[in-house]
């Protein structure tokens, strides 16, 4: 492929905790398109800062930042459409990920802090310490006006933000009675 194919791009984007992961996972499993999880890029180095509880700086980020762009460009090229969860907190950092495929799309999940905080204290496995949502926080730019995406409150339920995801995005959802589901994880 040559990526001559028409293909989508979608960040699912927003601090920590605020449901990313799940949301463009329910996307892929809705419409084909291929997953990847941002924190699954990241380097090891950069994993133990954020576990000791030490946010990340530009210098760390930007290596992460161009890995995730020609993901989704390798895919591009190959006539995959794909959905990241990557927090793409700043202006500067979403416009590295548009360096990869053609057009790339938003999608912020936003919300109250409290209810970020919450959902962060009772959850398991993750590196990510909820005393970095402050940090995050601080750090996030809302979409400016000249950004492809849409923002979406939080606190709707991962089906009312799944299917406001796609419509809003307006992705084509797949046939489910024909089609494999959605290969979740990192393709190479």
């Amino acid at each position: 492929m040559t990526g001559d194919r028409p293909t989508r791009h979608v960040v699912v984007m927003g601090v920590s905790g605020a449901g990313k992961t799940t949301v463009a996972q329910g996307v892929a499993a809705l419409t084909g398109l291929a997953f990847a999880e941002a924190d699954e890029f990241h380097s090891e180095a950069n994993v133990s800062r954020m576990r000791a509880g030490v946010p990340l700086d530009d210098d760390a980020r930007w290596p992460w930042l161009r890995a995730l762009a020609d993901w989704m460009a390798a895919r591009h090229r190959e006539g995959v459409s794909t959905v990241l969860a990557c927090s793409a907190l700043r202006r500067s950092y979403r416009d590295v990920l548009r360096q990869g495929p053609p057009r790339v799309d938003f999608l912020h999940l936003d919300g109250p802090t409290e209810v970020i905080r919450e959902r962060m204290s009772v959850r398991a496995g993750h590196y990510m310490p909820a005393s970095l949502l402050d940090s995050q926080t601080a750090t996030l730019e809302a979409l400016w006006p000249d950004e492809q995406g849409v923002v979406l409150d939080l606190r709707l339920s991962t089906d009312e933000l799944i299917v406001a995801a796609v419509e809003r995005l307006g992705l084509p959802v797949r046939d489910v009675a024909s089609a494999a589901p959605a290969e979740p994880g990192r393709q190479p």
